[in-house]
C-alpha cells in the first residue's frame, strides 16, 4: 500500500507560479512511475504530466505548453508539480499517482494508487 500526500496547493492569480508535492509513504517510491492528474468542477480527471523511476523521462499533456515541470526526488519519496504561468484554466483539484508501469502512461485506470487531492484555484 502506498500513501500519497499532496500539498503546495492554494489561490494566485494568472500569471503566478506554484509548486505542487507529493509525498510518498513507501520506501519502494522509486519502482512507481508517477504522474499528476486534475479535475476541474463538471469535468474527467485529466492527465497532466507523468515521469519515470529515475526521473529522467518526463511526458506532459498538450495543455501544458512548456508551463509545467515534473520532477521527483527519490531519495525524498517526494513528487513535484513546478506550475508557472498559470491561467484561469488551470484551475482544479490536482492529485499525484502512481503506478507499476514499466513507462510512462496517461490513463486513469492505470495508476493504482492515489493521493487526496490539493486545490488550485487560479483568479483572472
Amino acid at each position: 500500500q502506498v500513501q500519497l500526500v499532496e500539498s503546495g496547493g492554494g489561490v494566485v492569480q494568472t500569471g503566478d507560479s506554484l509548486r505542487l508535492s507529493c509525498a510518498a509513504s513507501h520506501k519502494s517510491f522509486s519502482r512507481f512511475i508517477m504522474g499528476w492528474f486534475r479535475q476541474a468542477p463538471g469535468k474527467e480527471r485529466e492527465f497532466v504530466a507523468g515521469i519515470n523511476r529515475d526521473g529522467t523521462n518526463t511526458y506532459y499533456a498538450a495543455f501544458v505548453n512548456g508551463r509545467f515541470t515534473i520532477s521527483r526526488d527519490n531519495a525524498l519519496n517526494t513528487l513535484y508539480l513546478q506550475m508557472n504561468n498559470l491561467e484561469p484554466e488551470d484551475t482544479a483539484v490536482y492529485y499525484c499517482a502512481a503506478s507499476p508501469s514499466l513507462v510512462i502512461i496517461t490513463t486513469r485506470r492505470d495508476y493504482v494508487y492515489w493521493g487526496q487531492g490539493a486545490q488550485v484555484t487560479v483568479s483572472s
